[in-house]
């Protein structure tokens, strides 16, 4: 049985319906590192706010964000954390948390989001009438220190592998 990997704490990010969830769940498994599902985090009024419709707001995530950092802290060996992380101020604010964070980035262009969002068969608080807010929001990592930029269309297989080889410090390969 592989070991678990140690000193590894990474964000899987970006906008609803790019596969956080899944990758997360991929990469933790893979690594054999804990798994924090962001979104069981959020406290029941930005849960309800997102359920109406409403998105959430820079001061409706700060509670959120701090909790994060503190489960993130919290994990002494490391840990994958599902969360959007839309805004450098967002990641800005993880990597207070702990320092040496690293952040896989899922890539998905608006339709292609909408669309899964709009599959999804069981009840999410995420509706598909908030996707839109997502991409507002949505500051690109990109250039950032620390970020791994997979496309969310590429086999689960695939990105789980990239993530494995950027972590143990191979480039990573170019998804097709």
């Amino acid at each position: 049985m592989q070991q678990p990997v140690e000193g590894v704490w990474l964000v899987v990010m970006g906008v609803s319906g790019c596969g956080k969830s899944s990758l997360g769940q991929a990469v933790a498994s893979e690594l054999r590192l804990p798994l924090i599902e962001g979104d069981d985090f959020h406290p029941e009024a930005n849960i309800r706010k997102m359920q109406s419709g409403t998105p959430l707001t820079d001061a409706d995530r700060e509670g959120w964000l701090a909790r994060l950092g503190q489960e993130l802290a919290a994990h002494r060996t490391g840990a994958v954390l599902t969360c959007s992380a839309l805004k450098r101020a967002y990641r800005d604010r993880l990597r207070s948390a702990v320092p040496a964070l690293r952040f896989v980035f899922m890539q998905i262009d608006r339709d292609e989001a909408l669309a899964r969002v709009q599959a999804r068969s069981a009840v999410h608080i995420f509706p598909a009438s908030l996707v839109d807010s997502q991409f507002q929001t949505l500051e690109s990592p990109e250039g950032e220190p620390g970020v791994l930029t997979l496309p969310a269309t590429a086999p689960l297989s695939e990105s789980a592998a990239q993530v494995r080889r950027w972590v143990a410090g191979a480039p990573p390969c170019r998804a097709v």
